[in-house]
């Protein structure tokens, strides 16, 4: 089980830094509705090319790390930034689905924009998810 969930998130973490990179490069495929709005369709976050690269960066660095953690890959890490990582990244994607009580998450005020609803149905549920399997991973670690 341990290896399916690891690959599982590697997947997803691998998919992800693709979007971010496809946006970090110029792509506009759905660009805009993955960006927090107010009511009145201004942008919250406005992201640079290197930002999404940065993310993307991130994402991709996130899915190795599980394929390290289903021992599919064998990197020397020191025990402290194994725990610590194990431990931040599904903390990272819990806060995520938990929002800003605003613009993002599951308790978010603004509701009626396109991104809102995408979050609502997709983001936040996909964090959601990401958070509890690295979770589990923990939980089965030990």
């Amino acid at each position: 089980m341990k290896l399916r969930l690891s690959i599982i998130l590697s997947l997803l973490f691998f998919g992800l830094a693709a979007m971010h990179f496809y946006w970090g490069f110029g792509g506009q495929w759905a660009f805009a509705n993955s960006l927090p709005t107010n009511e009145q369709g201004i942008r919250i976050l406005n992201p640079k090319t290197i930002d999404s690269i940065i993310v993307g960066s991130g994402l991709l660095l996130f899915g190795i790390f599980y394929l390290f953690l289903g021992d599919i890959i064998k990197i020397k890490v020191a025990i402290w930034f194994k725990s610590i990582v194990t431990w931040l990244i599904p903390l990272i994607f819990i806060f995520r689905a938990v929002g800003d009580f605003k613009y993002i998450g599951f308790f978010k005020e603004i509701k009626t924009t396109e991104f809102a609803n995408l979050d609502t149905i997709f983001y936040s549920p996909l964090c959601l998810v990401i958070g509890l399997i690295g979770f589990i991973l923990i939980k089965l670690k030990k």
